[in-house]
């Protein structure tokens, strides 16, 4: 009986140690949880500064460890090195001499402990230093210090070693326990999110902070003078026929106009569009916008300022010929529209074609070739950038709703001068033309805006053989240029691009029959008032059908430079010729 009472005994004295220990083991998991959750509350407060976040790290390993001091390595691939930027004392277990780089301390990747642990994502928990292969000596006899124990732990991401955590003399305490080997390995895990988490967002700052300074920079050398301002927002008023006795004409040719007056003749547009008075614009603000996206274009052959004033000026001349705004055709807020984009819808281009942008791989198919229009899409950006300049912002008295339209009717119209963008939607446009354009139908609506933007982008081709001449002059010296890049690049140009290969009279008739008879045909058939217009382009047609045919009868192909092509009187005479048998000087 007394065998069996004290086998009973034992029997509840295990269950309750067994208990005890259960328990003892939960509050411990317990306290660990609670102990690493508050630690990673404090990590994820200092993601915006890397420094103080290794600071931060490196006490909090310290304190959940109850080591005496801790060294924090992040890991330096490119040139094979451990990089320490926060310092807890000096750094045991090295055993080369550490280079100091301003702030830092760089240690070869494949020397140490930290090193061992680094290329081995192993922790180690060395209970004796000072007999362990892999420990240097030198530090502690330099400084005093006696290193006792180490325990080392890497700091990992999803798929590699990013830092080493080193801990030295567990106080108090012979050496670190299996606890603090568990303890460490959860908290590395904290370590490498906030870690990854504050580099990427660095990255993402420092990005930011390039782009700001790229942008001032920009703002900077397009910066307006105040007096050059003044200027130009103090000249008197010019009526149309001061301009040019046939300036409100569709065959009056914008580009006869010097490029020193042009400033002034394009205020003069928005203020005979009646936008200044309508949109309360002040006029030192339009003179400076105007001034700014005349310094935002760059100096290409053809896509530059002359260009973006011609293609503006065909907006006006629909304006007064055609009223759109006057016949509620389209709503006065998309006129203003219309106008600042295309006066904008060309800037900062670089004479280069969307296609050269993703095939160079350039800063701006990076930026957009995801979602195409590449370069439409920078132009957009930079006319956002000159609005958002201090004292450029035209439509700053627009309230929000307005303001908010404007903005998406400016980028819509800018990214439908991709004639790519055309191509997929002129289908669409001839069949709303043959059943009838319906001003209640909102899809033909923006079929028509889209259409509207296409004939004033390529409004050159509407004006006399004498200007048809000079744009294919200006058009194929930006295309061979681009076509001598693409060569230099090893890959080879389309023939069009291709000073061997291209035949610019027949070039010319492809384009006149392919994108621009068909969209003035088109603007025909819904506005009759823009005949003179369409007749203009079939013109030019049977000019450079003329061309082309001289050119072949005399057995040149039309290669080459374009002034080649007219160096021949003969051919010219030839030329003029069919013009005069159709009556059109």
């Amino acid at each position: 009986e007394g065998h069996s009472s004290s086998r009973r005994e034992k029997r509840v004295a295990l269950s309750i140690l067994e208990t005890k220990t259960i328990y003892e083991e939960e509050k411990r998991l317990r306290n660990q949880c609670q102990s690493l959750l508050h630690v990673a509350r404090k990590l994820f407060t200092h993601l915006d500064d890397v420094s103080v976040l290794l600071r931060q790290i490196m006490d909090e390993a310290r304190n959940l460890t109850r080591a005496e001091k801790c060294s924090l390595f992040l890991v330096d691939n490119t040139n094979q090195e451990l990089v320490a930027k926060v310092f807890d004392g000096d750094i045991p277990g090295c055993q080369s001499r550490h280079e100091e780089v301003g702030r830092e301390v760089r240690i070869p990747l494949n020397e140490g402990i930290a090193g061992y642990v680094a290329q081995s994502g192993e922790t180690l928990n060395i209970r004796d230093a000072q007999n362990h292969p892999l420990f240097y000596n030198g530090i502690d006899k330099n400084t005093g210090f006696k290193t006792k124990n180490i325990l080392c732990f890497p700091i990992k991401d999803e798929s590699q070693v990013i830092g080493v955590a080193e801990l030295c003399n567990k106080s108090p305490g012979a050496y670190f326990t299996r606890f603090d080997e568990e303890i460490a390995n959860a908290f590395s895990a904290y370590c490498g999110l906030s870690i990854m988490h504050s580099l990427m967002y660095k990255k993402v700052a420092d990005a930011q902070h390039r782009s700001k300074l790229s942008n001032e920079l920009m703002m900077y050398h397009m910066k307006v003078a105040d007096d050059e301002v003044f200027r130009l927002a103090q000249e008197d008023s010019i009526a149309p026929l001061q301009i040019h006795c046939d300036f409100q004409n569709f065959s009056f040719c914008p580009r006869v106009i010097e490029n020193q007056r042009t400033a002034s003749v394009m205020l003069e547009m928005f203020q005979g569009c009646g936008m200044i008075r309508r949109w309360r614009i002040p006029r030192d603000t339009l003179a400076r916008f105007i001034l700014m996206v005349k310094r935002g274009y760059r100096d290409p052959p053809y896509h530059n300022w002359m260009h973006a004033f011609s293609v503006a000026h065909f907006c006006y001349l629909l304006f007064v010929n055609v009223g759109l705004i006057e016949n509620k055709i389209i709503s006065e807020l998309e006129g203003l529209a219309l106008l600042v984009a295309c006066l904008c819808h060309d800037l900062d281009h670089r004479g280069t074609n969307n296609s050269f942008q993703v095939a160079s791989n350039s800063v701006l198919a990076a930026l957009y070739s995801s979602e195409g229009s590449v370069m439409e899409r920078h132009h957009f950006a930079q006319a956002m950038c000159i609005l958002n300049t201090e004292g450029c912002n035209i439509l700053e008295n627009l309230d929000d709703k307005d303001y908010t339209l404007c903005l998406d009717l400016l980028r819509e119209f800018i990214l439908a001068t991709d004639l790519a963008h055309h191509l997929r939607i002129e289908e669409d446009i001839r069949q709303m033309s043959l059943d009838g354009y319906d001003s209640g139908n909102r899809q033909h609506h923006t079929l028509l805006t889209s259409l509207l933007m296409s004939s004033c982008d390529i409004a050159d081709q509407t004006k006399n053989w004498d200007n048809s001449k000079l744009i294919a002059e200006l058009v194929y010296s930006e295309f061979f240029s681009q076509g001598d890049l693409e060569k230099a690049m090893g890959n080879k140009p389309v023939p069009m691009m291709d000073r061997e290969r291209a035949c610019i009279p027949k070039l010319q008739i492809e384009f006149i029959d392919g994108i621009a008879c068909p969209i003035y045909e088109l603007l025909y058939a819904i506005f009759p008032e823009t005949k003179y217009v369409y007749d203009s382009v079939q013109l030019n047609r049977q000019c450079w059908v003329r061309a082309n045919e001289a050119l072949t009868k005399r057995g040149r192909n039309g290669t080459g430079n374009v002034k080649d092509i007219f160096q021949d009187s003969e051919i010219e005479e030839e030329v003029l010729e069919a013009i005069r048998n159709v009556g059109i000087d």
